[in-house]
């Protein structure tokens, strides 16, 4: 069997959902269907369902081919930490 779905919690749950949603928006946008997606990105359609869900154990060379595959591009940048307010600063 496969390893549970990873669903993103907490502050990253919002950047993880937003690509997924940008994705779905994409591919829906130029009429493809997932399995379209998955053969023109060169993954499996379970990649493509699982990064448009949000699914946080999708590779970034996944997400990155995907992306390729709809025309668009992932760029990275760094951000500060979210605050965990369950560990206190002092």
């Amino acid at each position: 069997m496969g390893s549970p779905r990873r669903r993103p919690r907490g502050a990253s749950a919002n950047r993880e959902t937003s690509l997924g949603n940008a994705v779905l928006a994409r591919r829906l946008s130029l009429g493809m269907t997932q399995r379209d997606l998955a053969d023109l990105a060169d993954v499996s359609r379970s990649s493509v369902q699982a990064l448009e869900a949000g699914d946080t154990g999708v590779s970034l060379a996944i997400a990155s081919a995907v992306a390729a595959a709809l025309g668009e591009r992932i760029i990275l940048t760094s951000a500060p930490p979210a605050h965990d307010s369950g560990h206190g600063d002092g």
